[in-house]
């Protein structure tokens, strides 16, 4: 009997068939699937349907081995015990007692036979190299002696060039001796008292100053104290009329080297004189004042430190701005590479 539910679909219902006997008249799946089909697919589930992953190639080329490898060794162990102090607590992270490897050995760096020989035969050659460490070991001496002006005369002091100086005035013996010094790297110079008696007290003119300066030098290589004659440096200050009543004080520094017959003199750049102290100068001077032929009795640095309310050594400074000694080291130079020059 035919029978529509409320979708409008239609089906069947047999009449006198049980439950049971309804159930059994429904053919089975398995005898649905067609014979063709997989047995996999017929009685399993859809996942148990698709195929199971080929094996991943393997690209690792087996190299077999001929030489069998030694059996790796262990390594040196070494224990290290624990010891810390109750202030230092120890490291966190660090158990004591752990055994710790030994370090390896450092094998010694190779020796470079390529730059640092050049570098080597550069400096014994006195290439460029040399001049750089002959240029650091300048500026080393240039900061110690600015530190301690009094170390210059210990770092360059000695050598082979010995220099007396006729004059124990450290303002004359310093200027020379840095003049030589810094022409001729070391030096030894030392100042030795020397007067001349046969001048003027204020020497007047080239002559007068030249003929005072020689006798200072005469003074000191006839001393019989001096065991070797060597070369003496004399300085005397003179005055100088240029023109009618314009005076000027310079000096004249004078080398003789009796050894090598060497003979040298310069002058100190001229420092205006004024007139007034000059004229005061010639109205100390007596007439009868012996030695007035070469110059005057008074000098014009006493005269003009008195004026200035400075020393006699240092009136140059008040007047001008420029002292003494930077005036004599600056011809004191120029007398030195006229002298290392004549040794050459």
């Amino acid at each position: 009997m035919l029978q529509e539910n409320s979708n409008g679909d239609t089906f069947e219902i047999i009449e006198g068939m049980s439950v049971t006997d309804l159930i059994a008249s429904i053919p089975s799946t398995a005898s649905s699937v067609p014979s063709s089909a997989p047995s996999d697919l017929v009685t399993g589930n859809l996942l148990s349907n698709v195929q199971p992953p080929s094996a991943l190639p393997n690209f690792i080329t087996q190299v077999p081995i001929t030489t069998p490898l030694p059996a790796p060794q262990p390594a040196a162990e070494v224990f290290v015990p624990t010891q810390f102090s109750a202030a230092i607590p120890p490291s966190k992270g660090i158990k004591h007692g752990v055994q710790i490897p030994e370090a390896l050995p450092i094998e010694p760096a190779q020796e470079n036979t390529g730059f640092i020989d050049w570098m080597k035969g550069a400096v014994s050659s006195g290439g460029i190299l040399s001049k750089v460490a002959e240029k650091a070991k300048s500026s080393v001496d240039s900061m110690i002696t600015t530190l301690d002006p009094q170390m210059k005369e210990f770092i360059y002091t000695g050598g082979d060039v010995e220099i007396l100086v006729a004059s124990k005035q450290e303002m004359k013996v310093s200027a020379i001796r840095e003049a030589f010094q810094s022409v001729f790297g070391k030096a030894r110079v030392e100042g030795i008292e020397a007067k001349a008696v046969n001048i003027a007290a204020q020497p007047v003119g080239f002559a007068a100053g030249v003929k005072a300066a020689e006798e200072r030098i005469q003074a000191v290589l006839t001393n019989p104290k001096l065991p070797n004659p060597i070369p003496v440096v004399a300085i005397e200050n003179f005055l100088l009329e240029v023109g009618e009543d314009k005076w000027y004080d310079l000096g004249v520094i004078i080398l003789n080297d009796p050894i090598k017959e060497i003979n040298l003199q310069t002058f100190t750049q001229m420092t205006p004189v004024p007139t007034e102290i000059v004229n005061l100068a010639q109205e100390d001077t007596k007439s009868d004042y012996p030695l007035a032929w070469s110059g005057l009795a008074v000098t014009v640095g006493s005269l003009m430190g008195s004026n200035l309310h400075v020393s006699h050594s240092e009136w140059h400074q008040a007047l001008t701005g420029v002292s003494r000694r930077e005036i004599i080291l600056s011809a004191a130079k120029v007398l030195a590479n006229l002298y290392k020059n004549s040794t050459t």
